[in-house]
């Protein structure tokens, strides 16, 4: 029974010289900084799946992407399935490679020249689709400086 006394009192001395040694504000900080965690460690925690975001645009080139689609449905739904198809591929190219994408936009608008619709509401509206998407892609090339800039 002596032994047991003697051995809690020399590992109080040894604890307490421990505690004047690093100060008692120390000690506090160390003991408050082995509380348990209150966050979930990040290993067990669930991880949502990715989105692959496509790189950010430039806003002209969104500009063309966006009449590109807009010219793109309105010819699908009027039965020019061949050159929504030519447009829409086109706009995928601006992703990838811009100017390859540009040019295959150019060569597409080319061919709606051909396109011919019967009812004149329509074809204003379609006139007006492809003057959008001709200043937009206009506008990139300039800016790309991919043409040469006109001279006033």
């Amino acid at each position: 029974m002596l032994d047991a006394v003697v051995v809690i009192v020399v590992g109080l001395l040894l604890v307490s010289g421990v505690i004047v040694m690093l100060g008692p504000r120390s000690v506090w900080r160390r003991l408050r900084s082995l509380r348990r965690p209150s966050r979930v460690p990040a290993v067990f925690q669930v991880v949502g799946t990715r989105d692959v975001v496509p790189p950010a645009l430039n806003p002209k080139t969104q500009r063309v992407v966006v009449a590109s689609a807009r010219l793109a449905n309105w010819l699908r739904l009027h039965g020019h399935e061949d050159v929504a198809r030519e447009i829409r591929g086109a706009a995928g190219r601006l992703v990838g490679n811009e100017p390859a994408g540009l040019y295959a936009l150019q060569t597409a608008m080319r061919r709606i020249r051909v396109v011919n619709i019967s009812d004149s509401g329509s074809q204003e509206r379609l006139k007006a689709l492809v003057s959008e998407l001709r200043t937009a892609v206009q506008d990139r090339f300039e800016q790309l400086e991919l043409l040469p800039f006109r001279k006033p």
